[in-house]
């Protein structure tokens, strides 16, 4: 996708239409990217074909409850697994109106799930929002194989809309600090999965974990909590601060 076409204003004003008409729908994070042909080529295969058109991409994000998280010590809990499943439903009720948004200004869109599985062994979805994420700006890849956001960690919940609609590329030429010195999640990790690089990430030993988690707990649902809860950005922990 050529990103000079984007010379207009046009983009912005989109992005700003489509943010203005969210106000009441409590997001925490909003962007947009451009889509190149390498993310594309990881789409799973059921939306390649028809996201081929769709080069941009909305990615938005709600925070997570640094309370509910707090109660994720050594495993998932009740708890934290109906705060999880709402805050995906909200999500997609969001993806759903921005979508509309899109047709009603004239454009086609694509709204992706937020936590929908199609590859159960590696737990992919249609794509990944934290790709588009960190593309569109809002955090790095950090060690724990999740989005980390700078001012919430990795406390957020993400959905992507791919679209026809000219957007910007709000993550061009961003630079994030990444994890830095902070090693928290290496250490509360169970299995040993979270390792120095990202790249370095055990993706057999987080998913066996996780079934252990969806049996012991009879959850039925592949949710752990336990890094996602020690990484909370530059917020700190709410939960903490306040008790």
């Amino acid at each position: 996708m050529d990103e000079t076409l984007n010379n207009s204003g046009e983009d912005k004003k989109n992005l700003k239409s489509l943010k203005s008409s969210t106000e009441n729908l409590g997001i925490d994070l909003f962007s947009s990217t451009i889509i190149d042909s390498e993310m594309r080529r990881k789409f799973h295969k059921s939306i390649r074909e028809v996201s081929v058109s769709l080069d941009y991409a909305v990615v938005i994000g709600i925070r997570l409850s640094a309370p509910i998280l707090a109660t994720v010590k050594k495993a998932p809990t009740w708890t934290y697994f109906y705060h999880y499943r709402m805050v995906n439903f909200a999500l997609d009720q969001a993806i759903l109106f921005i979508s509309g948004e899109c047709r009603r200004m004239g454009y086609r869109s694509l709204p992706i799930p937020a936590s929908q599985i199609m590859d159960w062994n590696r737990l992919l979805g249609h794509l990944s929002h934290r790709e588009l994420g960190s593309s569109a700006g809002l955090g790095w890849w950090g060690r724990n194989n999740l989005l980390v956001n700078p001012e919430y960690g990795a406390h957020i919940r993400l959905a992507s809309i791919l679209t026809d609609m000219p957007l910007p590329n709000l993550g061009k030429g961003k630079k994030m600090d990444g994890c830095g010195e902070c090693r928290k999640c290496i250490d509360v990790c169970p299995v040993g999965a979270i390792h120095e690089n990202p790249e370095d990430f055990n993706l057999d030993k987080c998913v066996a974990q996780l079934r252990r988690f969806s049996k012991s707990k009879k959850l039925n649902t592949m949710i752990c909590g336990l890094c996602v809860n020690i990484c909370s950005g530059k917020i700190g922990n709410f939960y903490k601060r306040e008790n």
